[in-house]
């Protein structure tokens, strides 16, 4: 006897369909074949399966079993196909009769007592198998609220194989899992840090409001113990909130590598990735045999914060260089090519020398020129020229430290951002993919228009400090946010200047 069920499969962050076919034919000796490129864990799954199927009071089959995951070309290495194997099994053994196998797609993997385990990557299969026409989905009780958040698809949350039984065979009536966006947003998405915590600062918070608002790459630049740190984890604060379409694109990467937190259904808050100075190329952009998200996809509509940034590796840096520009990253395997979004604002911060005392007021720098120099070449000219924004964070002098005046906080400048936003909205359209950091040359010539006066202003400091063609370009990006901040339609020279401002590190080399 035949049976056949769906379940997925991922690739990368991309949940594809796999058909489970299971067919049972007499045999002298009982025997399971399992065929359709199934890797280690799905193997292994057969014996599983078995266990589960007498301890959840049903019969093994004593015959010949034959299960085939199609398509055969395509590799399978997840425990997920556990429970529509198992489904298979009873059906094609007359176990279990049921016309709804075409209607759900089912996964979840299998304890020895028949107990449903949480699976990688289920907001990507429930939104695959609504795209699929299905009427729903199976799925473990502790994935049921992260596939829940598809609308348009039924959600049946499982516990065990009996219950998975019951719902197919119409024996137990199952409810759909419920999703409110507002009742998660209000659960999930507030923030437990605030700018007002950062005290003095202010020159690098207006840096960071500017930055935020046209998503502009950042590097801070100062000594130890300055702030740069706290600066960057409360970037997020003054942020716009994550639409429907980002967070879903943010959680489907959180789900496929397993990092989705416990508590939460999907990703409400804009992430903040911090990885160490020795990750790896792989780690950091992505890669291994089977494709998986690196760092800078898991930043994705958030935030990368890349501390003491000389002293990470500079290949791993140089690799950077590409997902900066094109926001996405390519990675070709012999098995086929995946594509990561990498929509992210990258912030560094960096001691001015080996030491980090260098231009320090009160401490006194013991480097050498060579080692400084040395220092500052691990960052690359080209990965410097695509961060738009260098800002210097200079010691918080004693009486900013014991003031008891709240400095600025996050609900002002997040109530700029929003304004500068708002105008990049009605300039780029409503999608939310366009913004003032991310301008395409043609869209530079149409946006950026500059006073005369300012024009001359941008030429003298092209000539002046040896500026790139990119460098230019970044100027002028900024210089258009910070019109944007201040309501107007064209750049005028105090925008310009601000901008020019930025380029901190472009005129230390200048002046070397």
């Amino acid at each position: 006897m035949l049976a056949k069920l769906l379940t997925h499969a991922l690739f990368g962050i991309e949940a594809r369909p796999v058909d489970v076919e299971v067919d049972i034919s007499p045999a002298a000796m009982p025997k399971t074949i399992l065929v359709g490129l199934a890797e280690a864990a799905v193997k292994e799954s057969t014996h599983r399966i078995e266990r589960a199927l007498v301890n959840s009071g049903y019969h093994r089959p004593i015959d010949r079993v034959v299960i085939n995951l199609s398509p055969a070309d395509f590799p399978k290495e997840a425990p997920s196909f556990d429970l529509p194997i198992a489904l298979g099994i009873l059906a094609a053994s007359g176990q279990l009769q049921s016309d709804r196998f075409a209607d759900y797609a089912v996964v979840g993997e299998l304890a020895l007592d028949g107990t449903v385990r949480r699976v990688k990557g289920t907001l990507s299969m429930a939104l695959q198998a609504r795209q699929d026409g299905r009427r729903g989905i199976v799925v473990p009780v502790e994935n049921g609220r992260e596939a829940a958040v598809v609308e348009g698809l039924e959600v049946i949350a499982v516990g065990s194989l009996a219950e998975a039984v019951g719902h197919f065979s119409g024996m137990v009536d199952i409810h759909p899992v419920a999703f409110s966006w507002s009742d998660a947003t209000q659960e999930y998405g507030g923030y437990l840090v605030d700018f007002s915590d950062v005290k003095g600062q202010e020159m690098a918070k207006r840096a960071v409001t500017v930055a935020a608002a046209g998503r502009h790459h950042l590097l801070m630049l100062g000594s130890p113990g300055t702030g740069k740190t706290l600066l960057a984890q409360r970037i997020g604060t003054i942020l716009p909130d994550l639409s429907p379409e980002e967070s879903l694109d943010t959680t489907r990467i959180y789900s496929a590598v397993g990092q989705l937190p416990d508590d939460a259904p999907l990703m409400l808050r804009r992430p903040f990735r911090s990885p160490h100075h020795t990750i790896s190329d792989a780690g950091l952009v992505g890669g291994g045999s089977t494709p998986r998200p690196g760092e800078i996809s898991l930043a994705n509509n958030g935030i990368l914060f890349l501390d003491e940034l000389p002293e990470f590796n500079r290949r791993t840096l140089e690799v950077l260089r590409q997902p900066l520009e094109d926001q996405t990253v390519t990675i070709s395997r012999a098995l086929g090519t995946v594509r990561f979004p990498a929509s992210f604002m990258m912030i560094a911060a960096m001691n001015p020398c080996p030491c980090g005392f260098r231009g320090d007021p009160k401490r006194q720098c013991n480097c050498t020129p060579m080692q400084i120099e040395r220092y500052l070449a691990k960052i690359s000219g080209p990965l410097l020229d695509r961060i738009d924004i260098h800002v210097e964070v200079p010691p918080v002098p004693f009486h900013e430290l014991a003031s008891r005046q709240a400095g600025t906080n996050s609900a002002s400048m997040r109530s700029q951002v929003q304004a500068a936003r708002e105008r990049q909205f009605e300039r780029f359209g409503k999608s939310g993919k366009d913004f003032n950091g991310t301008m395409s040359p043609r869209q530079l010539r149409q946006h950026c228009q500059l006073q005369p006066d300012a024009a001359q202003l941008l030429r003298a400091a092209m000539e002046e400090m040896g500026l790139s063609a990119r460098a230019h370009d970044k100027i002028l990006r900024v210089s258009r946010t910070i019109a944007d901040l201040e309501g107007a339609t064209d750049i005028a020279v105090s925008h310009l200047s601000e901008a020019i401002n930025y380029r901190t590190l472009d005129r230390n080399y200048w002046s070397s």
